[in-house]
């Protein structure tokens, strides 16, 4: 099936970048740094065949990118994020799936991040982004890019096919 690729990044994504507001991404073009954050395990990102010393890297960056990130966060904020984190984390020990975690999007309005915490975030990213591009080859970046337009593609194709929510 052609969504299961997506599903597992979609996954992984949640249980990795839990203090990343996912409503910045959604005003950045982040794709790759989660792509490449991934690196470490088994899905579509593994073709990018990253030596141990780039996963490594990549994974310091984005060790530091949520470090800066949170460091943004009023300390409301982050008792917010965390009893998120804890309720997603309790799902799944009991074997469901943390629907909020998967787009992130209810658990960050109810942030009401400022425009500067909006903007603060999407620099660090961006910036994160840029590092963990640099660690990749000419030909793994030709990958990402190609990985990246698949995963696009993907979503705006099951984006197409969901009814509408006035239906």
């Amino acid at each position: 099936m052609q969504l299961k690729p997506l599903s597992l990044l979609v996954g992984a994504l949640a249980l990795t970048l839990t203090a990343t507001p996912f409503a910045v991404q959604a005003q950045t073009n982040s794709s790759s740094v989660l792509l490449i954050a991934q690196a470490g395990k088994k899905g579509p990102w593994e073709s990018l065949g990253l030596s141990n010393e780039q996963k490594a890297r990549i994974q310091e960056i984005g060790r530091n990118s949520r470090a800066q990130i949170e460091a943004v966060f009023t300390p409301e904020q982050k008792a917010k994020m965390e009893a998120a984190r804890q309720a997603r984390q309790a799902q799944r020990q009991q074997g469901q799936r943390p629907q909020a975690g998967r787009r992130g999007g209810k658990n960050f309005a109810e942030l009401n991040l400022t425009e500067e915490q909006k903007t603060r975030i999407r620099s660090i990213r961006q910036t994160s982004q840029q590092q963990m591009e640099a660690v990749l080859t000419p030909e793994q970046r030709a990958k990402l890019q190609e990985l990246k337009a698949n995963a696009r593609q993907r979503w705006q194709q099951r984006r197409n096919n969901q009814p509408s929510p006035q239906s």
